[in-house]
């Protein structure tokens, strides 16, 4: 498996072997149960009581009884253990409930227990995990600071030592911490020597420590968000969690696989949203016709669908690439812990583009569910307001947006120089390519259009990106101060994964579920394909004429041309099809 097994990056340069690709359906019964249990906590719990923050706690412990909060975590620290599909499952269910609850749940058993589980000692494992995994002990994390947000490293938080050197005393303000108004336990980064940035773990209880009001935010009302305040606080030596000046390990991990549940919990959202949007589309009524039966109402359920169906094979498949990493690092005698940390630091480019792809996704869903419910839409007393509030976060927090498309060009860029990717025998190659006749033959295997565009969406990729490091190499510019052309490169790239991860799961459906494969699978894909494309020619072009000029711009844009050939599609019979199939099954139809 290892020799097959996909470095992260490496979708950049190599094609992924569909029969090795998870998709959706693969799921088993068992984890079709598990689905199931979490849907009906969902439905009976969390949608009636998960917006109010006078529930959040006794939700937590409900979620605790169904093993929602130890399901990452081994039995010898309380957990009851899952694979990564199953905790994928649980965050998609969770995903179709309320905001306000998920944010609570996700700070809890995210940001909140990984540092512990990754980086602290087993003391503090065992001292914390089987509470945190039960429910009697709730966290929060507390990194971000009214002067440092993405710059999380400049905290102006300090961490002295005692002159007997037990312990730390820690003073500083922390703002936007979820969780904070009943958390038992934080986690706390603070400057030690002024300067070495490092994470502790902090009982909430402890003198010195005192919290600010309740936020008034735009939206997951329901959350608790507070500023956290510590003035001396005594914190021993053996609450450290990793090493002193690391902390930026610890920051910066357990991010990774928050980006991917983020993003996953946003895909559950979707669905939710799109149902929403069909049964009001079919019950509202203008001149003699439910709504749904007008074209510019099915463009919005179709186009939902569609991005929600890219999501969903998209998430599916990382999941596969984290669980075969994990399995590979345990085999190799690896500890739960490391062995979940590297599987998500492997894949953080892929992480990132789950964060972003479904973070915007929902915001497009929820935005066409508001225009669908025209003015009862923007009315605070129909439920489609106060999502449309709550959705807008998810593009905040985890980082946002903007910083991961950045990071996804940073961690690819730092993997090649490490020789973990090797982009620059690939993009040279794609040079040569670009002065000799390019081959108009297709293959006879099934979705052969599909599979050439993607090797040709990889070129343009390649040649956009090996330009823009070029350049850089040569003193023609610099690239951190260039930040609309790493977008650009970002954008190209999400969409390149998020449609190869469509025909990987429609080739596998084809020679393994065929009796599943409907021309609805097919539909989605053309429509996917022809926008992508269409994005990726818009910023590969923006990107080039950002920097270069002459002949050699000329070259690549026609380049561009080239490795741009997916033919013209009915686009709209397509997205027709879709909505009708949505309109009769009234629910997601994939």
């Amino acid at each position: 498996m290892s020799e097959l097994l996909l470095n992260g990056g490496e979708f950049l340069i190599k094609d992924t072997d569909f029969n090795l690709n998870f998709i959706p359906e693969d799921l088993n019964e068992d984890q079709e149960m598990i689905r199931q249990s979490v849907r009906t906590f969902v439905e009976q719990e969390v949608l009636a009581r998960g917006n109010d923050i006078n529930e959040q706690v006794s939700l937590l412990q409900e979620a605790a009884s169904l093993g929602l909060l130890g399901s990452h975590i081994p039995e010898h620290y309380g957990g009851n253990p899952l694979d990564t599909f199953s905790n994928t499952l649980i965050s998609e269910e969770l995903g179709r409930g309320e905001a306000s609850f998920n944010t609570t749940l996700a700070a809890h058993t995210g940001i909140g227990m990984l540092p512990i589980f990754y980086f602290g000692s087993e003391a503090l494992k065992l001292k914390y995990l089987p509470g945190m995994c039960n429910g009697s002990i709730k966290a929060a994390y507390c990194l971000t600071e009214p002067g440092s947000g993405s710059d999380a490293l400049a905290a102006k938080t300090q961490a002295v030592l005692t002159d007997d050197k037990n312990a730390y005393l820690i003073t500083g303000q922390k703002i936007w911490i979820t969780n904070a108004g009943f958390a038992d336990v934080f986690i706390v980064f603070a400057q030690v020597d002024g300067t070495k940035f490092t994470g502790f773990v902090v009982d909430s209880h402890l003198p010195g420590i005192s919290l600010g009001a309740e936020e008034h935010k735009l939206g997951i009302k329901g959350s608790s968000t507070r500023q956290v305040y510590f003035d001396k606080v005594i914190v021993p030596v053996s609450n450290i969690l990793g090493e002193i000046g690391k902390g930026h390990l610890i920051a910066f991990n357990v991010l990774n696989i928050g980006r991917y549940k983020l993003g996953t919990i946003c895909m559950g959202g979707t669905k939710r949203l799109l149902e929403m949007a069909i049964r009001y589309a079919n019950e509202r009524q203008q001149f003699d016709h439910p709504i749904s039966s007008y074209g510019a109402i099915q463009f919005k359920l179709a186009e939902s669908a569609i991005r929600i169906f890219a999501l969903e094979s998209t998430v599916y498949r990382v999941a596969d690439l984290m669980e075969d990493r994990k399995i590979v690092s345990t085999q190799s005698g690896k500890d739960a812990a490391t062995a979940m940390l590297t599987s998500a630091e492997e894949y953080a480019v892929e992480c990132a583009i789950i964060k972003i792809s479904g973070s915007e996704i929902i915001d497009y869903v929820v935005d066409e569910l508001i225009q669908i419910h025209g003015g009862y839409g923007y009315s605070e007393e129909y439920a489609p307001a106060r999502i449309y509030r709550d959705t807008r976060i998810n593009r905040i927090y985890e980082g946002t947006n903007e910083i991961n498309r950045m990071l996804i060009i940073n961690m690819i860029l730092r993997r090649t120089l490490k020789g973990q990717l090797d982009l620059v025998g690939p993009a040279w190659e794609v040079q040569k390519e670009l002065t000799s006749l390019p081959s108009m033959n297709l293959s006879d295997e099934d979705y052969a259009l599909e599979i050439r565009s993607i090797k040709d969406f990889r070129k343009m990729v390649l040649m956009v990106a090996g330009a823009a490091v070029k350049y850089q190499m040569d003193g023609k510019h610099d690239l951190k101060t260039q930040q609309e052309i790493l977008i650009n490169v970002a954008d190209m790239i999400i969409d390149l994964y998020l449609a190869e991860s469509i025909v990987l799961r429609i080739q596998k459906l084809k020679g393994k579920y065929p009796e599943k494969l409907t021309d609805l699978h097919e539909s989605a894909m053309k429509v996917f394909f022809w926008d992508a494309q269409a994005r990726l020619v818009k910023n590969g072009q923006d990107a080039l004429t950002s920097f270069a000029s002459g002949d050699e711009l000329r070259i690549m844009l026609l380049g561009i041309k080239r490795f741009s050939r997916y033919e013209p599609v009915n686009v709209k019979a397509h997205r027709r099809r879709i909505a009708e199939a949505l309109i009769v099954k009234k629910s997601y139809c994939f």
